[in-house]
C-alpha cells in the first residue's frame, strides 16, 4: 500500500473515532454539565481496537477499500454512545461496557478472519458444507435443551450460560452456499420456459431450489415466530439468483411466494397474524395492551421520533427510556429522537456508503463467485437495515432484527464484523494490481529517493 494511502486511511479512522468521542462528551455535558469521567477510557479503548484492526488490515489486506473500516467504526462508535446514553437514562439492561467488550470481540473476529482467510475463493470449495452449517444454525433454536424462547420468539440458543442468536451467523454461511451453488447452476437457472406477457418464466423443473428455500423460510416464520430472519434469508436468495441469471421473473416469483406464504401463515397461526394486526392498526387499544406482540413498543418508537422532529432534541436530552428495548431493537428510534430526521438521514447515508463500497467490490471482482458473494453480503447488510428501519417506522410489519453495528448484543455484532472482514478480503483481491505492476511501483519509489 502506498504511504500516502496509508496516512489517509489512518486519518479517516482517527476522524471516525474523534466524532465518537465528541458525541460521548456531548452526552455527558447534556446530562451532568461536565465531560464524562470515562470519556478518555472509552475513547482510548475504541481507538486502540481500531488501531489493531488497521494494522492487521495494512499487513494482510493492504489493497482493500480504505473507506469500509472507517465507516463501520463510525456506526459502531455511535452505537456505543447511544447505549451509554440509554444506560445513563435508566435503561437497566443497557451496558456500554458490555457493548465495548463485544466490539473488541468483533474486531478480534475481523482480524482473525483476515489473517486466516488469505484467499476467499477457497470458500467456493465449501459450498455444500456452508449450506449444511447454515441450515443447522437455523434449526438450532428448535432443538431441546439448548433452544431458548424470549419475547414470544424462539430464535436463541443457550450454551454454558451464553445466549446466542445463530441466525446471525447462518446468513453468512447461506450467502457462501448461495454464491457457490448459483455459480455452478446459473446457466441452467437462466434458461427460459414459457413467456407470460413481457416476462420469460423459468422452466418448471428449475423451481426446486426456490421452493425449498421458500419452504425453509416459511418454516422459520411459523416454528420460530421470526419474521425478520425468514424475510432476510428468502430475500437474500432471490436477490442472488437474480444477479446470477439476470431474469426478473425470479424476483416476481419470489415476491409472490413469500407474500402468499406469509398471508396464509397469518391466517392459520395467530402469532404470525398478530404482527400484521399491529402493523395495520397500531393505535388500537386491544393491540397496544398485549403482553407479547403488542404495539406499545412500536408506538413508543414512533412518538420518540416524532418528538425529535427535524433536528432532534440533542444528545442526552431525549427520553429513550420511554421506548421499550431502546438499546436493542429500537435503538434507531432512540437515535431519531435525539438526532432528529437529519441525524437519521446521515446515519442511513453512512450505511449506504458501506453497501456501495461492497457493491463496488462486487463489480471489480475478477471471478463469478466473488461477484456473487460480495454482492450477496452487501445486500444482506442493506436488506437488514431496510427491514429494521421499515419496521420501526411502520413501513412494513415489525420484525426481530436489530440495527447492524448499533444495537446492543454479541451475536449480531460478531457476525457483522465477520461480514465486513469478508468484504475487505474480497476488496483486497479485486483492487490488488498484478505482481508486475507492484514490482514496477516499488522500483519507482526506490529510484525517486
Amino acid at each position: 500500500m502506498p504511504a500516502k494511502r496509508r496516512v489517509a486511511h489512518l486519518a479517516m479512522l482517527a476522524g471516525a473515532v474523534g466524532i465518537v468521542i465528541l458525541a460521548y462528551a456531548n452526552v455527558g455535558l447534556a446530562l451532568e454539565g461536565s465531560v464524562p469521567a470515562g470519556m478518555l477510557t472509552y475513547g482510548a479503548g475504541l481507538g486502540g481496537l481500531v488501531l489493531i484492526a488497521y494494522l492487521v488490515l495494512a499487513k494482510w489486506a493492504p489493497w482493500a477499500d480504505p473507506l469500509i473500516l472507517p465507516l463501520v467504526t463510525l456506526v459502531n462508535g455511535l452505537g456505543l454512545v447511544m447505549i451509554y446514553r440509554i444506560e445513563e437514562a435508566g435503561g437497566n439492561d443497557a451496558s456500554a461496557a458490555t457493548q465495548l467488550f463485544w466490539t473488541a470481540a468483533g474486531i478480534v473476529m475481523f482480524s482473525g478472519t483476515l489473517i486466516a482467510l488469505r484467499d476467499h475463493r477457497m470458500l467456493q470449495r465449501l459450498t455444500y458444507t456452508a449450506g449444511a452449517l447454515g441450515l443447522l444454525l437455523l434449526i438450532a433454536p428448535l432443538l431441546p435443551f439448548i433452544g431458548h424462547e424470549n419475547f414470544g420468539a424462539r430464535i436463541w440458543i443457550n450454551i454454558a450460560g451464553f445466549t446466542l442468536q445463530p441466525a446471525e451467523f447462518a446468513k453468512l454461511a447461506l450467502a457462501i452456499f448461495f454464491a457457490g451453488y448459483l455459480v455452478a447452476k446459473r446457466d441452467v437457472l437462466a434458461l427460459a420456459g414459457r413467456r407470460l406477457l413481457f416476462i420469460d418464466l423459468p422452466r418448471v423443473r428449475d423451481l426446486g431450489p426456490v421452493l425449498i428455500t421458500w419452504g425453509i423460510s416459511v418454516g422459520i416464520l411459523v416454528l420460530q415466530r421470526d419474521l425478520g430472519t425468514s424475510l432476510l434469508m428468502f430475500g437474500l436468495f432471490v436477490m442472488m439468483i437474480y444477479v446470477a441469471t439476470q431474469r426478473t421473473s425470479w424476483v416476481l416469483i419470489g415476491l409472490l411466494l413469500f407474500v402468499g406464504g406469509a398471508a396464509i401463515a397469518g391466517m392459520i397461526f395467530s402469532h404470525v397474524g398478530d404482527r400484521f394486526d399491529v402493523w395495520l392498526d397500531a393505535s388500537n387499544p386491544i393491540y397496544y395492551d398485549r403482553t407479547f406482540g403488542g404495539s406499545a413498543q412500536l408506538m413508543g418508537g414512533l412518538f420518540g421520533m416524532g418528538t425529535g422532529g427535524i433536528l432532534g432534541t440533542g444528545l442526552g436530552q431525549g427520553h429513550p427510556n420511554s421506548i421499550p428495548l431502546s438499546f436493542s431493537d429500537f435503538i434507531f428510534a432512540a437515535t431519531g429522537e435525539e438526532l432528529g430526521l437529519t441525524g437519521l438521514m446521515a446515519l442511513l447515508l453512512v450505511y449506504g456508503l458501506i453497501v456501495q463500497r461492497g457493491m463496488r467490490t462486487a463489480l471489480a471482482a475478477r471471478d463469478p463467485f466473488s461477484k456473487l458473494l460480495a454482492g450477496g453480503l452487501s445486500f444482506v447488510l442493506a436488506w437488514q437495515v431496510f427491514i429494521i428501519v421499515g419496521g420501526v417506522t411502520r413501513l412494513i410489519p415489525l420484525t426481530g432484527l436489530v440495527t447492524p453495528f448499533m444495537s446492543q448484543g454479541g451475536s449480531a455484532l460478531l457476525a457483522n464484523w465477520i461480514l465486513i472482514a469478508l468484504l475487505v478480503r474480497m476488496s483486497d483481491s479485486a483492487r490488488r494490481p498484478p505482481p508486475q505492476a507492484i514490482q514496477d511501483e516499488g522500483l519507482t519509489q526506490v529510484f525517486s529517493r
